[in-house]
């Protein structure tokens, strides 16, 4: 007997699903957003300043989605505390988590980083993200459970001399998403995307001199951009991942495989 198969699209349906998106106004977060919009997801837009957060989403009701901005500063343990609250009291529930807000200051030599510089990117990149899982994702294990998506960096598994303590807080990232994997489950699955180089509002501080020498060495020969990181988020939001928990899925055009080299 011939069975109709459920149409493949249908997996990434989020349709009637709450999205939380850190860090969610620009570059990757702001295109996670969007593809979590455009799939049919209530998304809920996180940043630290409110006007970009109303912004953002604004735009994303313009484009016939159903969104709602909420300032955090995400390295404040606290904050995350009041928005995980406020969340669950608007909506109820959070059925999939991106933590996606990061940063990475530039310093000179390694002797200049301060123990200031130094906290605030363990903070941003790793405690922030460990404290929000912890608190969105026990909630999501005693519900319907959930997906929980770290954005990490391939600079964890390639670090070079320019981003040494944010290397460091990714390499975390990529750790503590294989023991929340464990600790959620089964009812939380909890993934990691690994970009590369993308061009996003980041990048405009990069030499793309020395990006497009580096990204020559790359299988795609370049750099991504922001709507390309849409698919693996969409895919670990959904249930077409509904059998993949604790990976951390490089989306980097190869360039985990091509030798580093400085910005």
């Amino acid at each position: 007997m011939h069975l109709t198969p459920h149409p493949a699209s249908g997996r990434f349906d989020l349709t009637g699903r709450v999205a939380v998106v850190t860090g969610g106004t620009r570059g990757l977060g702001r295109a996670i957003a969007g593809a979590f919009s455009q799939a049919g997801a209530d998304v809920v837009v996180v940043s630290r300043k409110a006007e970009a957060c109303e912004k953002a989403a604004a735009e994303l009701r313009a484009g016939g989605g159903n969104a709602v901005g909420h300032p955090c500063h995400v390295g404040q343990w606290e904050e995350l505390t009041t928005l995980a609250d406020e969340i669950h009291r608007q909506f109820g529930r959070i059925d999939v988590l991106v933590n996606n807000a990061g940063i990475s200051p530039t310093y000179g030599r390694l002797s200049d980083v301060s123990e200031e510089l130094w906290d605030k990117v363990i903070a941003v990149n790793l405690k922030g993200p460990f404290r929000l899982s912890a608190l969105v994702g026990e909630r999501m294990a005693a519900g319907d459970g959930g997906s929980i998506i770290n954005v990490s960096s391939t600079g964890a598994v390639r670090p070079t001399a320019d981003i040494v303590p944010y290397a460091a807080a990714k390499a975390g990232v990529n750790a503590m998403t294989v023991g929340l994997a464990d600790a959620l489950g089964p009812k939380v699955r909890v993934n990691a995307i690994m970009p590369g180089p993308f061009l996003t509002s980041i990048s405009k501080d990069w030499d793309l001199d020395k990006l497009a020498q580096r990204t020559e060495a790359f299988p795609l020969r370049r750099a991504g951009e922001a709507d390309e990181i849409a698919g693996a988020a969409l895919y670990f939001a959904s249930d077409a991942s509904s059998f993949t928990t604790g990976t951390v899925l490089a989306v980097d055009g190869g360039a985990q495989w091509a030798m580093p080299a400085r910005m």
